[in-house]
């Protein structure tokens, strides 16, 4: 194993973690090509095969099960004597590495711009991914900060609280059920609900808020994203059950719907959250601290309209409606 490199093992990790070349080259922004030349060179160095393929599902020998748990101890210990390291250095300098669930990704790149403006030499390195993987990616300490909706219960982390995240129900204009005001929850138990897939958070914050309010609608398709939600939802294939962060496009263009359900706004809240016991780099460390201040003001602030347009959408339909009552008790 002389001729392994560091870059290899993590793009091996990745692979391993995601149990597909396709998913590791997009984290790691690599053709899929490139990550299959890697993972062969790494498996000709070990002289035994890292991975099965069986069907169309990928798994682990019992090599690559052995060679992850060694890639996360050494790239976790590599992680770590970098950020000692660069507590030496101080604050000049020093890379960050930051997770992100796929409903971060509207706001947070916004706000690393603006500590870049302050912080020019400072790199940052995002990966964007769902709750589950971003837990599995904390647990390995491959990440400095995760940024998501509901920090782990099961973990030893330190989470810290960022801004409110509202949660609404979405449907096409010209859904029944967009043109009506104080909708029950029970009334949304027949229709279909295009979801978010296992391990997202959105998905919890859905299945949470059907189960307080005791109903079952039915499921449609599963969807690996809230774009691809968002386009069946104007498409018409059903409901979806989706961030408020995630709108401000298609509600200024008026291509979906805010339904107004009792109860909705789901309001959950924004975390920052790190492994309990990691050392921050001074970099790290200051990331974290201007997040943790700036990330509420900059959301209510870049949303504020979003949140004046569903307002208003919802008060013009109330009119509508009003109208249309005056009009039948004058005939």
């Amino acid at each position: 194993m002389r001729n392994l490199t560091m870059r290899q093992l993590q793009i091996f990790s990745v692979a391993a973690r995601h149990l597909s070349f396709v998913r590791a080259s997009e984290e790691l922004f690599l053709t899929q090509p490139a990550v299959s030349m890697q993972i062969r060179q790494l498996e000709e160095s070990v002289g035994m095969p890292l991975f099965d393929k069986i069907g169309k599902k990928m798994y682990l020998t019992e090599a690559g099960r052995q060679l992850e748990r060694t890639a996360h101890e050494v790239l976790g210990a590599i992680k770590n004597a970098q950020d000692s390291l660069a507590a030496l250095t101080g604050l000049r300098a020093g890379l960050v590495t930051v997770a992100l669930v796929s409903t971060a990704k509207y706001f947070v790149p916004k706000l690393i711009a603006l500590f870049r403006q302050s912080h020019p030499e400072i790199e940052l390195r995002i990966t964007v991914s769902n709750r589950e993987n971003l837990i599995q990616l904390l647990h390995n300490n491959e990440i400095d900060l995760a940024i998501m909706g509901r920090p782990p219960q099961e973990m030893d982390v330190l989470s810290f609280p960022l801004a409110r995240h509202p949660h609404v129900i979405i449907a096409s204009p010209d859904h029944p059920l967009a043109a009506r005001r104080r909708i029950k929850a029970a009334d949304l138990s027949e229709e279909t609900f295009l979801i978010r897939e296992e391990g997202s958070g959105t998905r919890l914050a859905m299945e949470s808020f059907f189960s307080e309010q005791q109903i079952q609608p039915r499921r449609g398709m599963v969807m690996g994203s809230n774009e691809t939600i968002k386009q069946a939802v104007i498409a018409g294939l059903g409901l979806g059950f989706i961030s408020l962060h995630t709108l401000a496009l298609e509600l200024k263009a008026g291509e979906l719907a805010v339904l107004d359900v009792k109860g909705m706004p789901m309001m959950r809240t924004w975390f920052a959250a790190h492994l309990r016991n990691k050392h921050l780099s001074p970099a790290t460390a200051a990331f974290k601290e201007f997040i943790i201040a700036q990330a509420g003001p900059y959301l209510d602030s870049a949303f504020a309209e979003t949140s004046v347009q569903v307002r208003n959408k919802l008060t013009r339909v109330e009119r509508q409606m009003q109208g249309g009552e005056a009009v039948k008790a004058g005939e």
